[in-house]
């Protein structure tokens, strides 16, 4: 016999009990659709039992769904928002594969959208980047993730310019903040593809931010190919490639405009942009400035 669903008003009482990490990772699930059981560790809780009990917590409320992964063999769960998850973010991001997609009607379909994802690998892997960066602000007290938007709000935040970013992001580390762009490349488009994308930040560039464009590879040969492909192509937005397995906030990244020692992610070139509430309305501003 099938276990009943609590119905909308007995989820309510579980609101009081959701503390604000919780809602921290609800937030994440409504703008980036899924996170991994390792992922949610890393990023929030001392060890893996911790998070794993409250977890099972979360699920039994029914504050988040849970499935297995099948995209990487681990056997791991992926979580996304559960309908207690979407009261809190009623107005969530609704399907990874069209923006202007119809509400979902529950929870369990804005589920089915993201398991049926063909690219399902591919937000696990941009997420990644933003997981490691927020756990290095527990280890280091300065740091701090300030902004971490999503394809889709950053395609919409800056809609003038025509950019698809994998995600943007606000670092602040050693007195430095630092914006930028990701590009997360699995290694299955062509390079002059994944070039082709930098041309969008050119439009950017002329009245918006000028952000880094970090190129995040799986390999030191693609990563070869493409600071090849770069080497004397003149780019108003800076171009920084990594790789995957190395640490972002760490000296993981190469400046295409001047190849040499890898840097820090904090001291790679920024510029927020002019100061204009019309062309650039997301322009970041330092708080202590």
């Amino acid at each position: 016999m099938p276990t009943r669903r609590p119905s909308r008003a007995e989820r309510l009482p579980y609101l009081r009990r959701l503390t604000l990490r919780d809602r921290q990772l609800l937030a994440w699930l409504a703008e980036h659709y899924v996170l991994s059981t390792a992922q949610i560790t890393t990023a929030l809780f001392p060890s893996e039992r911790s998070a794993r009990l409250r977890l099972a917590t979360l699920h039994r409320i029914d504050a988040v769904h849970r499935f297995v992964d099948v995209t990487t063999g681990t056997g791991q769960h992926l979580y996304t928002l559960g309908p207690l998850g979407m009261l809190v973010h009623p107005t969530t991001y609704t399907d990874p594969e069209r923006p202007d997609a119809r509400p979902p009607r529950s929870s369990i379909e804005r589920t089915e959208r993201i398991i049926g994802s063909p690219r399902l690998w591919h937000l696990l892997g941009a997420n990644q980047l933003f997981v490691d960066l927020h756990a290095y602000t527990r280890t280091d007290p300065s740091a701090k993730l300030v902004r971490w938007w999503s394809e889709q709000h950053a395609t919409a935040a800056y809609t003038l310019a025509g950019i698809r970013p994998d995600g943007h992001g606000i670092w602040h580390a050693a007195g430095r903040t630092v914006g930028f762009f990701l590009e997360h490349d699995n290694g299955t488009e062509p390079l002059r593809t994944v070039l082709r994308k930098l041309r969008a930040y050119e439009r950017l560039a002329e009245f918006g931010p000028r952000y880094p464009v970090l190129l995040r590879v799986p390999t030191h040969r693609r990563e070869a190919h493409l600071l090849d492909a770069l080497a004397g192509v003149p780019t108003v937005m800076p171009v920084a490639t990594g790789l995957h397995h190395e640490h972002p906030a760490g000296p993981a990244w190469t400046l295409a405009a001047e190849p040499g020692p890898r840097r820090w992610l904090h001291e790679l070139p920024t510029d927020h942009g002019p100061d204009n509430t019309a062309t650039n309305p997301h322009r970041y501003t330092d708080p202590d400035d």
